[in-house]
């Protein structure tokens, strides 16, 4: 009489960051960009600073803006902004001031809102060159201070300053000299920008990582 075969041990379970990486990368992709989303609606919280002649306010959620991008990279500081800007269409009242709703895709920001997509995008493949290669993103002062000039304030202003002309039906010229009023603040916004992104990645470079890198 043959004796039964004992059954064979089950393997263990796999743990769930090896069973399904992707799914950790997604979920921490996401809470990146829910994180700075939050940080561009709370640079908000102080409000708004009106401008005598000029019907955009100072705001300090630009910083948030150029933040996003030089940390998260163009991808996911897009997905943080396209974010905001989506609640902020629901309703929620997550622009500097209180203000939320379509409207504000209307009045004369609307350029300015649009600019921060396109910016931060700019932002984030400057400060992020390379990055794809090695999965690790080593920011420099002279390119995060380049990135967040240039998509921060140049490509910002080049969508915001002709949108504003049009909604206001002030000339061009016109608008762009009142909105030179905003670049003290802005330039101020770049240093800071530049200073704790540099800070964040000497403390925390795990921040930077890019899980979409080439292996």
């Amino acid at each position: 009489m043959t004796e039964p075969l004992a059954p064979s041990a089950a393997p263990p379970a796999p743990s769930p960051a090896s069973r399904r990486p992707a799914d950790v990368h997604a979920a921490r992709a996401l809470a990146r960009v829910a994180v700075f989303a939050a940080v561009i609606a709370a640079l908000g919280v102080p409000g708004a600073v009106p401008v005598p002649g000029i019907p955009v306010p100072i705001t300090a959620q630009t910083l948030g803006v150029m933040l996003a991008g030089a940390v998260l990279g163009p991808r996911q500081g897009a997905a943080a902004v396209l974010l905001l800007e989506g609640l902020v269409a629901a309703g929620l009242p997550l622009l500097s001031g209180g203000r939320g709703g379509l409207g504000a895709f209307a009045g004369p920001p609307a350029g300015y809102l649009l600019g921060w997509v396109l910016g931060v995008l700019v932002i984030g493949w400057i400060v992020h060159a390379g990055a794809r290669r090695t999965g690790r993103v080593r920011p420099t002062w002279p390119r995060v201070l380049i990135g967040s000039f240039v998509g921060g304030i140049v490509v910002i202003y080049a969508l915001g300053v002709p949108v504003q002309s049009a909604v206001t039906g002030l000339g061009l010229r016109e608008t762009a000299l009142l909105s030179a009023a905003f670049l003290p603040g802005d330039l101020i916004k770049v240093i800071l920008a530049a200073g704790i992104t540099m800070g964040l990645h000497r403390a925390y470079p795990a921040a930077f990582r890019r899980p979409e890198a080439r292996r």
